[in-house]
C-alpha cells in the first residue's frame, strides 16, 4: 500500500490517498506533480480505489507539498514518511 499525503495551505492536517500498487501511486504523484509545476490553478478530483464514490476535489493552487510513501503492516517496522536520518 501506497500513501500519497497532500498538505494544504491553511490546513493543519493533509490529506491523505491511498493506493494499492505502485505504478499507480507514482502515476498519481507524476499528475499531483504537474498540476503543481504548471502554476495555473484547475480543480483535481481524488477518488478511493475502494469506494468508488468517495471522491474529494481540491484546488490546485491549494496544494503546497506532496509527499509519497509505502505504509507498511507492521508498526514497529514502518517506514517514516518525509525525509530523516537514521543511526
Amino acid at each position: 500500500m501506497y500513501v500519497l499525503e497532500l498538505s494544504l495551505r491553511l490546513s493543519p492536517m493533509p490529506i491523505a490517498v491511498q493506493r494499492k500498487e505502485l505504478p499507480d501511486a507514482q502515476a498519481l504523484y507524476g499528475d499531483l506533480r504537474r498540476a503543481l509545476d504548471d502554476g495555473h490553478p484547475k480543480v483535481l478530483e481524488l477518488t478511493c480505489e475502494k469506494d468508488e464514490n468517495k471522491r474529494i476535489s481540491l484546488l490546485s493552487s491549494e496544494i503546497v507539498a506532496v509527499q509519497m510513501y509505502e505504509k507498511t503492516a507492521g508498526g514497529s517496522g514502518a517506514r517514516r514518511p518525509g525525509f530523516s536520518f537514521e543511526d
